[in-house]
């Protein structure tokens, strides 16, 4: 290490360091110390510049992994977080389509301003201002926080919702490989050479990471139901951690059953795995139906939002949310939906692979291939998501304890069956496509004839009303024709027939 010193002509010191490094690299890194005082001592100068030049020799080069996930971190989080509102502007045109609506399409980008009126000639985008209008009216609305409530987790329980959503996409692989050539700049090595996978983080434990990352977003609702100091706010924390924690475990297994038949947890070897030899959707087609319906009670998505239910509960855990605390739910909920969808279309849909296109193979690696699967990969996630809507706005909101006994009673037990049955499979030799799909098809079956004879307990049966005319007490009749009674009371005209309620 050589320390020189020189002077700026303005009373600082500016130190040059020049190391020779592994692979003959030359690193010259100039700092000037303006926080500290205007002129320091030369021993206490050359300390620094070392420590600078240590500090670049630990970060330079670098590797081409870490370069292209800090690109794919950049962009899929903008594209996310741009998805999200075309997500609310799509759930509201869903919604009018299945209930034979027009749906927004007046809200436009001119604000209620006559010069943006006059520039857009009163052309209204086709509503698709009212995200942003949304998402105006959360930042401008009062932050309301009830009293009683725990200030410090009533403010992270949002972030805890949030945050496990937009981080579980570092694992997918968006683009398979790309090529990165060395960059330098100054005659210093920036970004080390190679190649690359298109994802966050190239991770050879990708589904382990999103099983953990997953199970974390049931701490948002928990604590955001808690520490509301409020009853209904509490109930729907306890139905959606109740919910969560149980749909994870026939998620797991439906995972696991996909491993054993790759025989990796890598989400890059399982993409390849699907490509040379089938979408895993043909093979495991009963695995890929119960991780759709975990994935929607993981969200809290109809028919699996009791969390939220109106009818009972307010607006359940976030009902003394409002302004952009509210917000941060509702984009939570949102990315899991998208997350969820992406994580579907890696596990059973084959990721980025479109059969018959060559820029979706492995082999075709390079910045045009990348933007091509990401593409297809994204167009695959947004369909998914439209499945999603489709189902909220036409399966009714379950019971609550019919979505427990669905998981405990039905779903676990067959998962598990499932692990075990692909198990055998594999172990006896017969993996390939046809034979996992019998499997599953027979195990379908076998289940459907199972829970049908099984016995069930009555619940919430219809009690009735002692005294009323469909339920007289002993002696009683009911009389028709309601005699003595005005028409306009009883609603059935003078001495004509017809049950008549007397009480």
């Amino acid at each position: 290490m050589l320390v020189s010193n020189t002077c700026d002509g303005v009373g600082r010191w500016c130190y040059t360091g020049v190391d020779s490094g592994a692979g003959g690299l030359r690193l010259r890194a100039f700092w000037q110390a303006r926080h500290w005082r205007a002129r320091r001592p030369p021993h206490q100068s050359r300390y620094h510049a070392k420590i600078m030049d240590g500090i670049f020799d630990m970060l330079l080069p670098i590797p081409p992994t870490v370069f292209v996930g800090v690109i794919v971190v950049l962009a899929v989080v903008h594209v996310l977080l741009g998805s999200i509102t075309l997500m609310v502007y799509m759930e509201r045109k869903v919604s009018a389509y299945a209930q034979d609506r027009i749906g927004p399409n007046r809200c436009g980008f001119d604000f209620g301003l006559p010069i943006l009126k006059a520039l857009f000639r009163n052309f209204r985008f086709w509503g698709l201002g009212q995200s942003l209008a949304d998402g105006i009216k959360m930042i401008l609305k009062e932050d309301y926080r009830p009293k009683g409530a725990d200030k410090i987790l009533f403010t992270l329980a949002p972030m805890f919702a949030v945050i496990p959503a937009l981080i579980a996409w570092a694992v997918i692989p968006w683009g398979g490989y790309v090529n990165v050539m060395d960059i330098s700049i100054g005659g210093t090595l920036v970004v080390e050479g190679g190649r690359a996978l298109v994802a966050a983080a190239d991770l050879n434990i990708g589904f382990i990471y999103l099983l953990a990352v997953t199970s974390l977003g049931v701490y948002g609702v928990t604590l955001g139901g808690w520490s509301s100091n409020n009853k209904f706010s509490f109930l729907g924390g306890l139905r959606c951690s109740a919910s969560m924690i149980s749909y994870e475990v026939p998620m797991g297994l439906c995972i696991l059953a996909v491993v054993l038949t790759s025989g990796s947890v890598s989400p890059q070897a399982l993409v390849e795995q699907q490509i040379a030899n089938g979408w895993y959707v043909m093979a495991m087609p009963l695995a890929c139906l119960l991780f759709f319906v975990c994935s929607l009670a993981e969200a809290n998505r109809a028919p699996f939002d009791n969390a939220e239910c109106e009818q009972e509960l307010v607006g359940g855990y976030h009902t003394e949310y409002s302004a952009m605390r509210l917000g941060l739910f509702l984009l939570g909920e949102y990315a899991h939906i998208a997350g969820g969808s992406a994580f579907l279309v890696l596990l059973f849909f084959g990721g980025y692979h479109l059969p018959f296109v060559a820029m979706t193979e492995p082999s075709a690696i390079g910045i045009v291939p990348a933007l091509v699967k990401f593409n297809v990969f994204f167009i695959k996630t947004a369909l998914v998501v439209l499945l999603v809507m489709m189902v909220r706005w036409t399966i009714p909101r379950m019971r609550y304890d019919q979505v427990m006994k669905l998981c405990w009673n039905s779903m676990i037990p067959l998962s598990i069956v499932l692990v075990v049955a692909t198990s055998i499979m594999l172990f006896i030799g017969l993996d390939s496509t046809p034979w996992l799909f019998g499997m599953n098809v027979v195990l379908t079956g076998l289940a459907m004839v199972v829970f049908s004879i099984t016995p069930k307990q009555a619940v919430n049966r219809r009690i009735q009303l002692a005294g009323s005319r469909f339920s007289p007490l002993p002696g009683e009749t009911v009389r028709t024709g309601a005699m003595g009674v005005a028409k306009s009371e009883s609603g059935v005209a003078m001495g004509a027939t017809g049950t008549v309620s007397l009480h």
